[in-house]
């Protein structure tokens, strides 16, 4: 599942605003890695990987979440995997849910472009 939106924010706000929703808002939501770079332009590009347990999906979920300005606006992208088991990886939704959980984080600051 992945999703990609507009918000009113810079992106370091909207990397904060992320993970302290999902890490801070969560039992077992945490935070792997994050990456963030800036043009000699003045845009910048920052990505942050979550990982948390699903227990309807019975293991744990990754939720990768790209955050640009390069249109001039702030865009986010977000994509969630790693859920289900067996061959057809049916994980009850929880990938959707945990890729959903980064806009409506930010739901309030959403913009259309």
């Amino acid at each position: 599942m992945s999703n990609t939106f507009f918000v009113s924010l810079s992106p370091s706000q909207a990397a904060n605003r992320i993970q302290e929703g999902i890490v801070r808002g969560s039992i077992t939501g945490e935070l792997i890695d994050s990456y963030s770079i800036s043009t000699k332009e003045g845009y910048s590009v920052s990505v942050l990987l979550f990982e948390k347990h699903y227990y309807r999906a019975g293991n744990r979920l990754t939720l990768t979440v790209t955050i640009d300005d390069f249109t001039g606006k702030t865009r986010v992208h977000t994509a969630s995997g790693g859920g289900g088991e067996g061959l057809f990886r049916f994980d009850w939704g929880a990938s959707e849910s945990f890729a959903r959980s980064a806009k409506d984080i930010l739901k309030a600051y959403i913009i259309y472009p």
